[in-house]
């Protein structure tokens, strides 16, 4: 199957050909797809996004006239494709349900514990021969109370990285896992508790209209003085301005995002010769409490690998048409 790849990087794109195995004729193109580049898709039957591509409902339209009837997203989530224009134009989406929740659990609790321990600020201290540790005080994770908003495969596996570390777990979502209470002893609740009772809380629900800025003033006003915010799933989950006001009144005392609600055409581009025109992340930027990842939770081998062959297979479903378990309703 002729398929156009958009917004390929250089760290996917030899997993993507080995699992092809030259069964179907990839169009590799760097750039996001977008109003304007659409139209590079012509003569495809199918299109693969990642997570910055842009299918709203104009582009879905402008993809429909030019034959693309089949969508495979690199991605488990999908809040940037219009599901219900598609739909309408009868363009078949599948996703990446599961790559490897692993690699976004360990990631979460990889940017608890370096701004807990200021591991960023003492590793640049001792480049520059400073070898003070003033300033440099962390806390014991061991009898924390952490937050977990969303208890899917991502927030399970959290939960029992965050256990071991001896800390007592709250949860929040609209369905309670029994494992984890029998295991873990987490304790569900609602938002509001979750908010002003823990000492870190990490987000793992998916972004839909229930949910986008979940983290909003009011939760914020609702946390413990210093808290830890922690956000690896989706940006706009967090209403980003209320975040800065939060940190400038240190109600917020550490905040570590990999995701951020206007990272499209920020994140996975080099910018470095460029003027940084957003000026919300650039604010962030200036805290030394802040730790940012340009969306790389999910950067792993095993999770690279997972990605390209759920991908591939998709594909060959598709050609087949067989029906891959994957197709986004």
């Amino acid at each position: 199957m002729k398929t156009t790849v958009f917004s390929t990087h250089k760290f996917e794109e030899p997993h993507l050909l080995s699992s092809n195995k030259g069964k179907h004729e990839l169009n590799l193109l760097e750039v996001r797809l977008t109003e304007s580049t659409a139209s590079l898709a012509l003569g495809t039957e199918a299109i693969s996004l990642f997570t910055s591509d842009d299918a709203s409902a104009l582009i879905l339209e402008k993809l429909k006239d030019i034959g693309i009837k089949y969508i495979a997203l690199r991605t488990a989530g999908y809040n940037n494709v219009d599901t219900k224009k598609a739909a309408e134009l009868g363009i078949k989406i599948s996703r990446v349900p599961v790559y490897s929740p692993y690699a976004i659990a360990e990631h979460t609790m990889a940017l608890i514990l370096a701004l807990n321990r200021k591991l960023i600020r003492a590793h640049n201290r001792v480049r520059d021969m400073n070898f003070s540790l003033n300033g440099l005080t962390g806390f014991d994770l061991n009898g924390k109370t952490v937050g977990v908003l969303g208890t899917g495969k991502i927030g399970a596996i959290l939960v029992k990285i965050l256990h071991g570390f001896g800390c007592k777990i709250l949860a929040y979502d609209t369905s309670e896992n029994r494992m984890l209470i029998e295991k873990y002893g987490i304790r569900y609740t609602d938002c509001k508790t979750l908010c002003s009772e823990s000492d870190i809380i990490s987000l793992h629900v998916p972004l839909n209209s229930s949910t986008k800025h979940l983290i909003d003033a009011r939760h914020i006003s609702l946390m413990k003085p210093g808290v830890m915010l922690i956000n690896t799933s989706r940006g706009a989950l967090v209403d980003t301005k209320a975040v800065i006001e939060g940190l400038k009144t240190k109600k917020i005392g550490y905040l570590g995002i990999d995701v951020y609600e206007e990272e499209e055409g920020l994140f996975f581009e080099d910018h470095s010769d460029d003027i940084l025109q957003d000026d919300v992340i650039a604010r962030l930027m200036t805290f030394n409490n802040v730790l940012i990842t340009s969306h790389q939770a999910f950067l792993t081998e095993t999770a690279l690998t997972n990605i390209a062959e759920t991908t591939i297979y998709n594909l060959d479903c598709i050609e087949k048409g067989k029906v891959s378990g994957n197709e986004v309703s």
